[in-house]
Order: C-alpha cells, then sequence, then structure tokens
C-alpha cells in the first residue's frame, strides 16, 4: 500500500507511521491547519481596522472632504473601530484610524463624515 504525504500528497518513504514526507512538510501542515482555526479577537479588530484606514485614505483627496455614512459602509468600514479620537475647542471629537480622522455630521437630513489628517497641534 502506497502511503501519501498529508500536506503535498507526494509518496512517502521509509517507517510505516509517517505521514509526512518531511519535515518541512509537517511544519508547513500544522502552520496550515492552525492559521485557518485561529481568529483571534487582535486579529479580527487589526484587520477591521486596517480596511478602515485603506478606504479612508481612498476618499481622503484634500485637506477636509466630506462623504455620505453609506459610501464608506458600502466599502465595508465600521466607525466602532478606530485607533485614537482627538476633541476640539468646541468639542467635537474625531475619531482616527492611524493619521486619517473622521467627524460625524448631519447635513440636510443626511449623515456624513467629514475627513481630515492627523496634525500635529493635535497631540
Amino acid at each position: 500500500m502506497e502511503r501519501a504525504c498529508l500536506n503535498c500528497n507526494e509518496k512517502i518513504e521509509g517507517r510505516i507511521d509517517k505521514i509526512y514526507c518531511s519535515t518541512y512538510c509537517k511544519s508547513s501542515y500544522h502552520y496550515k491547519i492552525k492559521k485557518k482555526k485561529t481568529v483571534t479577537r487582535f486579529k479580527e479588530v487589526n484587520e477591521q481596522l486596517k480596511i478602515n484606514r485603506s478606504i479612508l485614505k481612498h476618499f481622503h483627496t484634500t485637506g477636509k472632504t466630506i462623504m455620505r455614512k453609506e459610501e464608506l459602509f458600502k466599502k465595508g468600514f465600521n466607525p466602532n473601530f478606530f485607533t485614537n479620537y482627538w476633541k476640539n475647542s468646541k468639542n467635537d471629537i474625531y475619531l482616527f484610524c492611524y493619521e486619517y480622522g473622521y467627524l460625524s455630521l448631519k447635513e440636510a437630513n443626511k449623515e456624513k463624515y467629514l475627513l481630515i489628517n492627523w496634525q500635529p497641534y493635535m497631540q
């Protein structure tokens, strides 16, 4: 009976109880299994922060950009994930995904976001 490696399906030679053709295949197989299983809270949050930053970067083309919320949401933006915040003198709270920030606005009964870049005076 010919045995095949669990990772690469190559023929296994040697001991009868071997299930991998090499230590590389053994390691690779277990890495793939662990990667599939391991969805930690850290990974979920980090992935959403990356998505949010990418979306803000894509839409923010000038010093200040005003966008409809639903346009950002269609792309996968989630306002519940941010890295820091800044409160201005009017007590408006800007939420940031790294260097890209947003402020929730309501103009003509439409939900919008004002997009900005982090500035040194915001320290």
